[in-house]
């Protein structure tokens, strides 16, 4: 019996749900950059854009951070993932996952003071980078190539 014992799956799918909002905030937010710096700060559509970027943020990218992480080190401790190859490369990308989250957290922030130090076409580069993590990601976790 491990760890997690019967209820190994119901984590892994609690895990992979909130792996999916995080995603989904992920791609969402880079996007509300963009359209948030058209307007001038300090005008009624820029307080908007404060909100929505805050309220993605507070409601669903911080707590499914957090569960992402304490559901999936669950779910690797319970089959002993901390011994196999595949893991250590999707363990540093969710790391560099975690970090784009808090650089994203400093940009709305920033976004809220009036400064915009990234042009349009940067924010839509950013915009790939969990788009490409999440891809490799999963070839890790269903290939296990190594």
């Amino acid at each position: 019996m491990t760890f997690l014992g019967a209820a190994y799956l119901w984590v892994k799918a609690a895990h992979l749900i909130f792996v999916i909002f995080l995603m989904a905030g992920l791609f969402m937010l880079p996007r509300f950059f963009v359209y948030h710096q058209e307007s001038p700060a300090g005008s009624e559509e820029d307080r908007k854009w404060i909100d929505r970027e805050r309220k993605l943020l507070k409601i669903i990218l911080n707590p499914s951070l957090v569960l992402v992480w304490v559901l999936g080190l669950l779910l690797a401790y319970d089959i002993g993932a901390w011994t196999m190859g595949w893991f250590h490369l999707k363990l540093l990308l969710v790391v560099g996952l975690s970090g784009y989250h808090g650089w994203l957290s400093g940009y709305a922030r920033k976004l809220a003071r009036g400064e915009r130090t990234l042009t349009d076409k940067k924010l839509r580069m950013m915009n790939e980078v969990p788009g490409i993590a999440v891809a490799v990601i999963v070839i890790l976790v269903i290939v296990k190539p190594f």
